[in-house]
C-alpha cells in the first residue's frame, strides 16, 4: 500500500473516533475508489485488521467483562 494511503486511512480512523464520520469519509472515499486491485486488496485487510483503530475499542478486553 502507499505511504500515501495509509496516511489518509489512519487520518480517517482519527476523525472517525471524533465522531466526524463524514470527513472521514470525504477523505478516504477518493483514495479508496482510486485503488487499483491489489491496493484494494490491500486495503480491505488493513481496515479488517484496524477495525479497532476506528471505534476506539478493544475487543478483547471487552470480552473479559462479565
Amino acid at each position: 500500500m502507499r505511504p500515501s494511503t495509509l496516511r489518509v486511512l489512519n487520518r480517517a480512523a482519527e476523525l472517525t473516533r471524533q465522531n466526524r464520520l463524514t470527513e472521514a469519509m470525504l477523505i478516504a472515499e477518493p483514495v479508496i475508489l482510486t485503488a487499483d486491485f491489489d491496493e484494494g486488496e490491500e486495503i480491505r485487510r488493513w481496515l479488517v485488521d484496524h477495525v479497532t483503530d476506528f471505534t476506539g475499542e478493544n475487543h478483547q478486553d471487552s470480552k473479559e467483562l462479565p
